[in-house]
């Protein structure tokens, strides 16, 4: 059945209602450059959304959701109607409807065509009632970026994708599909015309994406979305840049949450570290001792599901403690938050017939009922049948809550890692859920317990540690996951192909909303990494916003950092850059939490000008604005290919920052050590020394590597690491401002209450040509040193380091907010040298 023929048109309070003969349509122009068009077979249109954050209509959620939804007035869009089309102009965009056959097309307001239906066969329902979106497309100029959690290479034209989550272990990281997420939001792009369209289907039932691979003669090339009910709510978010694009996503769905300091540091993780027979507490003693004799970095412990295993019988029991392993748990956790160390226990939201708390879960009748609601539904457990908790009600929110406060916060944790959400063990579709009291099913609402549970344990949080900042982790999750949790790649497989195709995972859950990603390091499921693996996958993982080693290995070994001693040199290096670049990673999580920019960037996300981004394959990325990263991924490499994108010069920092002209494929030498990484032509890249334990140690130092082609800058963000005073103005943001040319001018202007701990700073500015003629910090002239040595003893200096050609400015931060460092690299006579000016 065919959205085939316009019928009539109705104004609506926020919109329009397009009447068709086999579905209607509703139109709503939120913002110029966000329109929902949302078709529907049934015509009914209920608004009951767990997702949205941002609404222009009434919800049947709204109250639920009241401290994080926004109501705006949607735009009042004239339709200019003739006999064939109807067309909506906004101030950046033309919305147009075929009337026979129906269909849309979209266009800037200057008339470039952005977007359109395959024209014949738009929309349809088809006889087993899953709900199709066809589009057309360009086969040789079109890529498709997004989809959330998937793998292989970034760009999925020609692919099949299924949106399904499994608990998808030791999943095939180059083809394997479904994955633990459904985030049903894709980014399109013709690399000719280069302007980003954003998709977001707001559906949560089961759905697949084409993308190309699917052929039929008597069409066009075309690809299309399929979902197996509910409507086809489409929002249709305009760039042009992909950066407005996710700006307009993570609006609706809401902004990434701020993470905690902690949470950026080193996380230690493998099931057997909860799996003893007895005294598992003391042997984590042992192992987080052993990571300080062997100077590997850590702050936090992801404390496996073993903790809650009967005694008897070794089935996990969620909110149980298994005393013969941990028998004082509250002691546990004081003990591990004294070291500095976070505990962050598992959760799992299915429930077996001998759980402890069985009888209170059936008095309040927590469970996921059967399809006709007459009894508690039972599917797939870890250890045998198992109940499920249902989110979408009161009854099992309210009694997960409080054995979470009880059972686990209360006794000292600070974080809340949900584990096993996807539902996957509800086979039946049709099993019943309680949907705020109206009554759902599986199908519809499956993932959106992954999203339910973290809203949980948000509450929670907040009422056994009011304002802290909430740090929740998820494997699975629905679109809007990212306003409350970290999410991480599941059970990946130990295996060499892993390592390099998780770079592009991660790449693709931050081009959908989630910039808080990471992938268990080393592998969770296959046998031990070998060596060189390991120290590969360190070297990667030390930029995933989640930097955590976690397994279950199958030959019974523990992955550990130092388990290759002949590597640890090179681990040790690997995780003290991890913490240099700690302020710098902030700062990319505070932006993203502004505006849904990830840290780890596609190539094409920074360099949208350049087609050739659009089609690199060699798993490059941008971390932040300012550097290129190009791990080793392969076994045994001794060389990296890179593409250097155009428009601007790069410098490699493991080279004394040799120039390379954009635009061209070049191949560095590499060994063991190498993590390759280049700076940008402009660009500020920030880091320091001081921090190797985030809860005891004080930043005050900052070292600032600028390179100064062009103007750039960089937003320096910080605060207390932990609490949401940040909301109200307890936070420091620094706009470094730099202004090229003969006479550097790199500004610091700060905002905020939050009185930072910094004291002294040091510049070092790239100046191929030639060393300083003066240079000036806050109008006042800074002595130079000929002897490296003396820059290094002194406390205001600069000096010429011609092993790299930069030039080193160090200096006391002055007191004020605002001041200037000015560098000069002005042709100078040396005998007739001048004082520089006042």
């Amino acid at each position: 059945m065919l959205l085939k023929h316009f019928q009539s048109l109705e104004k609506t309070e926020n919109g329009y209602r397009i009447h068709g003969d086999n579905a209607d349509v509703m139109l709503v122009f939120m913002t110029d450059d966000i329109i929902r068009v949302r078709v529907s077979f049934d015509r009914q249109f209920k608004e009951e959304s767990y997702t949205l954050v941002t609404t222009a209509w009434a919800d049947r959620m709204d109250e639920m959701l009241a401290a994080e939804r926004t109501r705006i007035t949607a735009l009042d869009v004239p339709c200019e109607e003739t006999d064939k089309t109807l067309t909506f102009r906004t101030k950046t965009l033309k919305l147009v409807f075929r009337k026979c056959p129906f269909s849309m097309l979209l266009y800037t307001a200057d008339g470039e065509l952005i977007y359109q239906d395959l024209r014949e066969r738009a929309f349809e329902k088809d006889q087993l009632g899953r709900l199709s979106h066809y589009s057309r497309m360009d086969r040789a100029h079109d890529h498709f970026y997004g989809f959330g959690e998937k793998t292989g290479h970034l760009d999925k034209k020609g692919r099949r994708l299924r949106m399904s989550p499994k608990d998808a272990i030791g999943h095939d990281p180059e083809f394997g599909d479904p994955m633990y997420k459904h985030i049903p939001f894709y980014i399109r792009v013709d690399d000719r015309q280069r302007h980003a369209l954003g998709l977001f289907y707001h559906n949560s039932y089961d759905s697949v994406f084409d993308m190309g691979q699917e052929i039929s003669g008597y069409w066009d090339r075309y690809c299309y979305y399929q979902t197996d009910g509910g409507d086809i709510d489409l929002f249709l978010l305009n760039g042009p840049s992909m950066a407005a694009v996710l700006d307009h996503y993570t609006l609706l769905t809401g902004r990434s949450a701020l993470p905690t300091k902690q949470s950026l540091g080193y996380c230690a993780s493998t099931m057997y570290y909860a799996e003893l027979e007895k005294d598992c507490d003391q042997e984590i003693y042992k192992v987080i001792d052993k990571h300080k004799k062997e100077g590997v970095l850590i702050d936090n412990f992801w404390l496996a599901s073993g903790y809650t295993s009967g005694e008897e019988d070794n089935l996990r029991y969620v909110f149980n403690w298994n005393r013969r392993r941990f028998p004082d748990p509250a002691g546990f956790f004081a003990k591990m938050n004294a070291m500095g160390i976070n505990v962050i226990p598992n959760l799992k939201p299915g429930i077996l017939k001998n759980h402890p708390y069985i009888s209170l879960f059936e008095k309040n009748d927590v469970f996921i009922k059967t399809p006709d609601g007459s009894g508690d539904y039972y599917g797939r457990w870890w250890g045998g049948e198992g109940r499920f908790f249902d989110f979408t009600g009161e009854k099992g929110r309210n009694t997960w809550k409080e054995l979470l406060k009880k059972n686990v916060l209360e006794l000292g944790a600070k974080t809340v890692w949900n584990d096993n959400c996807e539902m996957d063990g509800v086979e039946d579709r049709d099993a019943q859920c309680d949907f705020e009291g109206e009554k759902g099913t599986m199908a519809e609402l499956k993932i959106l317990h992954s999203n339910l549970m973290a809203y949980v344990g948000k509450q929670a949080l907040a009422e056994v540690y009011p304002g802290e900042r909430p740090y929740i982790i998820n494997r699975a999750g629905f679109a809007g996951i990212q306003r409350y949790a970290q999410v991480w790649g599941g059970d990946n497989l130990t295996d060499w192909r892993t390592v390099k195709f998780n770079i592009a995972t991660i790449l693709g859950m931050g081009l959908s909303g989630c910039a808080n990603m990471g992938c268990d390091i080393g592998g969770f499921a296959g046998g031990a990494p070998e060596g060189e693996l390991l120290l590969r996958w360190i070297q990667s993982g030390i930029f995933q916003p989640r930097f955590c080693l976690n397994s279950a290995n199958d030959d019974n070994t523990v992955t550990q950092p130092w388990m290759y001693e002949e590597n640890n040199d090179h681990i040790r290096a690997a995780y003290a850059l991890r913490y240099r670049m700690l302020p710098y990673l902030y700062s990319l999580m505070y932006e993203a939490n502004q505006d849904g920019m990830p840290a780890m960037r596609p190539l094409f996300l920074e360099f949208p000008d350049d087609p050739a981004c659009y089609s690199d394959e060699n798993l490059t990325f941008m971390f932040g604005p300012a550097v290129l990263v190009a791990n080793v991924v392969e076994k045994g490499a001794r060389t990296r290919k890179v593409y250097l994108p155009a428009g601007t010069t790069w410098y490699d920092m493991n080279d004394h920052l040799r120039a390379y002209a954009g635009g061209q494929t070049i191949e560095v030498p590499v060994d063991l050590g190498s993590i390759p990484m280049f700076l940008r032509g402009s660009g500020v890249f920030v880091t320091s020394e001081d921090v190797k334990h985030i809860e005891s140690d004080t930043l005050r130092h900052l070292d600032l590597l600028i390179a100064a082609e062009a103007d750039t800058g960089f937003v320096l963000y910080d605060d207390d690491g932990h609490s949401e005073t940040y909301k109200i103005g307890n936070y420091s943001k620094t706009e470094i401002s730099v202004r090229a040319g003969e006479r550097t001018t790199v500004s610091f202007r700060k905002s905020g209450d939050y009185a930072d701990t910094v004291d002294s700073l040091t510049i070092r500015l790239v100046s191929k040509a030639k060393g300083a003629y003066w240079v000036t910090v806050d109008g006042q002239p800074v002595q130079r040193t000929i002897v490296r040595e003396a820059f290094d003893a002194a406390d205001c200096a600069w000096y010429y380091d011609l092993s790299d050609r930069t030039i080193l400015v160090k200096y006391p931060k002055p007191s004020k907010d605002s001041y200037d460092v000015v560098i000069s690299t002005e042709k100078f006579d040396l005998v007739g040298m001048v004082k520089p000016e006042e």
